[in-house]
């Protein structure tokens, strides 16, 4: 299934002023955020990624044309000649496609249109957030509705307190946002051609697309409250670098020992009816 990765917002919160790098291409260990992203959804045998690129188009194309595999695979040094132990992306099929400077999400996908629009579906996701969600759960309760699109919902991050005030200004009850029954839009996307049936030139994916096929009744939230973080800033890019050197990184699931696909999947599904 082909992945639409965007790739050329300006990401003005998390630049530092010295980098011109595009927040997809900011680094988190080795490697950049894309890379972590791509990783993921190679994780679940989807290798055929369309980047829709803008701002600093340069740098990604720079990265994928000069990819050393040796910088995170194991490998044999003999003389001058290298045997690699293992590899990342030498089964990756990836198309580069500038799509505007300034162009909005709806925008950038229209403009890879052609390259997705003959598929059954196909998956979308902003290149800046990581999460640990079992996406052959999500993709398999998408393909068995009739819905046009689908995204990860996850509760609200911010670690505010939400204070319930009565009438006499007494409070009755002190929560964070988490503990709301409230999702936000989580970024990785499902999709099948009909969105482009309300993608207007210069349009948005969720303001428009999205917020009328919700209209429709045609739009699912898959919902998930295990790992998931955006990069959206310095501080939450921080926050995944520690995790990343602590070697926790939850988000790499490719690292992690292998469990039973059925008794995963079982148990994946059970945690999305308790939620529905």
């Amino acid at each position: 299934m082909k992945v639409v990765l965007f790739c050329g917002g300006y990401g003005m919160r998390m630049r530092d002023g010295a980098s011109d790098l595009p927040k997809p291409m900011q680094p988190l260990g080795p490697r950049p955020l894309l890379w972590h992203v791509m990783r993921y959804y190679a994780h679940f045998g989807h290798t055929d990624f369309v980047l829709c690129l803008g701002y600093g188009a340069h740098h990604v194309k720079d990265f994928f044309l000069n990819y050393s595999e040796t910088a995170s695979n194991d490998f044999v040094l003999h003389g001058r000649d290298i045997k690699l132990l293992g590899s990342d992306i030498q089964d990756w099929r990836i198309t580069f496609v500038h799509t505007g400077l300034d162009s909005p999400i709806g925008e950038r996908l229209r403009r890879v249109r052609r390259h997705v629009e003959n598929d059954e579906m196909f998956l979308a996701n902003y290149a800046d957030v990581l999460t640990d969600a079992r996406l052959d759960v999500m993709i398999d309760w998408f393909r068995a509705s009739d819905a046009a699109g689908a995204l990860l919902a996850v509760p609200p991050q911010p670690a505010f307190h939400c204070v319930d005030v009565d009438g006499n200004s007494r409070i009755a009850a002190i929560t964070t946002l988490q503990e709301l029954p409230l999702w936000e839009n989580g970024g990785y996307f499902a999709l099948r051609p009909e969105v482009f049936d309300h993608l207007p030139e210069g349009s948005d994916l969720v303001t428009d697309a999205c917020q009328q096929l919700a209209k429709e009744g045609r739009m699912l939230a898959y919902r998930h409250r295990g790992f998931w973080q955006a990069a959206d800033t310095v501080k939450e890019r921080n926050a995944l670098e520690a995790e990343y050197r602590s070697g926790r990184r939850p988000w790499m699931l490719w690292e992690q020992p292998d469990r039973d696909p059925l008794q995963a999947t079982i148990a994946a599904l059970g945690r999305s009816d308790r939620r529905t």
